[in-house]
């Protein structure tokens, strides 16, 4: 089977023509290529809809196409910030993606925390060349200090996992947003969101400030291996993430994801 490559087109209007000129070099390198256009639509959680494409093993690579102005919405910055959290959680930190810029500039370090490794590469003729070197590289291990991951059902709302990587405990986790709510939390077996859950000393509506940000924030005292995770229901559309293993002390290991 061939390697494919699936391409993720933000603005129809604008960007058809050149979706269609890389669909045909990719082809033309021996790539399959396939893809969709985005729908920016938060409240539907529309940007899960790819993401079991993403996950067939056949595909090599992630190209995101679209201009600086579409990359600079914040509503499709956030969809494809969880996108990118899924696809990571499940096939590495390492996957590879591509953003093709098909108008302005695009500034890397200007990305969300799952944009941020992407190869940033404006449309031009000679792109076939890089994306099957790209498509065909071996991908890199990269080892990160914490899971995540996101699920996006309608009638169940926008839920996120966190827990310790392998080989690691926490004893205690604590999750907050920066813009959005919290309004459910539960602790159960990692990957699959819990049925039920028995919560040690939960708190709620926790005040932090972190950097230029303000997170409110729930935790519990349970104790999660690497087989266990921390799932809490977020409503409307954070601009970040802070979560970590409880601390009593000042010293709290935190990490920081942007997702805007």
């Amino acid at each position: 089977m061939k390697k494919g490559v699936w391409i993720t087109v933000l603005d129809k209007a604008r960007d058809e023509a050149s979706a269609r000129t890389l669909h045909q070099a990719v082809g033309k390198y021996g790539l399959a290529p396939a893809g969709h256009f985005w729908q920016d639509r938060l409240q539907e959680m529309a940007w899960s809809a790819p993401l079991e494409e993403l996950l067939n093993p056949e595909i090599s690579l992630w190209i995101i196409l679209g201009s600086a102005e579409s990359l600079a919405s914040e509503t499709i910055r956030y969809g494809l910030s969880l996108l990118g959290l899924g696809v990571q959680s499940r096939r590495g930190h390492g996957f590879p993606i591509m953003l093709v810029v098909t108008g302005g500039e695009v500034q890397p370090e200007t990305l969300p925390t799952p944009l941020k490794g992407a190869d940033v590469l404006p449309m031009s003729a000679t792109l076939g060349p890089k994306i099957v070197a790209k498509a065909n590289m071996p991908q890199p291990k990269v080892a990160v200090e914490y899971r995540l991951d996101v699920y996006g059902v309608q009638g169940i709302g926008q839920w996120f996992e966190v827990g310790p990587p392998p080989g690691q405990t926490w004893s205690g986790v604590m999750f907050g947003v920066a813009g959005g709510d919290i309004n459910a939390h539960g602790v159960g077996p990692a990957d699959r969101l819990p049925e039920r859950s028995v919560l040690e000393y939960p708190m709620k509506g926790l005040k932090i400030e972190f950097g230029d940000r303000a997170f409110t924030a729930w935790a519990v005292k349970n104790q999660l291996t690497d087989q266990d995770s921390y799932y809490l229901r977020v409503v409307e559309f954070p601009s970040a993430l802070l979560f970590g293993p409880m601390s009593e002390g000042d010293d709290a290991e935190v990490f920081v994801v942007t997702l805007k």
